[in-house]
């Protein structure tokens, strides 16, 4: 156990984690301003998110944090298969989650929680999708 905490938590993590600020900052700055100043709704707002910070993210983790060479096709697919997943994986559990818990307040707050709840989810599912399946080593 002690040597894949060792191994999951390796410089590829901590790079992962850096070219995630970046991301983050492009992603969720276009999901906020989708949401609360185009007026778009939940879901158009946070697949706004994941379509602008998938692109920063695929180049950024490819050839900086994974080193992934590989000019196939197969590793596109790979990729837009973990985005998706962890998309609907992320969201589709903080939608409802930030439902229940803030059934009182409004709908606007409900949505703003569950983005960002969301996002945290998505970091988590995504760092294990790319590092395992997307960019995987051989």
């Amino acid at each position: 156990m002690k040597e894949f905490i060792r191994k999951f938590f390796d410089e590829k993590f901590w790079k992962f984690l850096g070219v995630g600020v970046v991301n983050t900052c492009v992603g969720m700055g276009t999901m906020f301003l989708m949401y609360n100043v185009a007026h778009c709704n939940y879901w158009v707002s946070s697949a706004g998110n994941y379509v602008v910070g998938s692109l920063v993210s695929y180049f950024l983790n490819k050839y900086f944090t994974f080193k992934n060479t590989s000019k196939s096709p197969k590793v596109i697919l790979r990729f837009v298969v973990n985005i998706a997943l962890c998309y609907l994986l992320a969201y589709g559990i903080a939608k409802p989650l930030a439902a229940a818990l803030l059934s009182g307040a409004p709908a606007k707050i409900q949505d703003n929680v569950a983005m960002l709840v969301g996002s945290g989810f998505f970091v988590i599912l995504n760092y294990v999708g790319q590092r395992f399946f997307a960019f995987r080593e051989k």
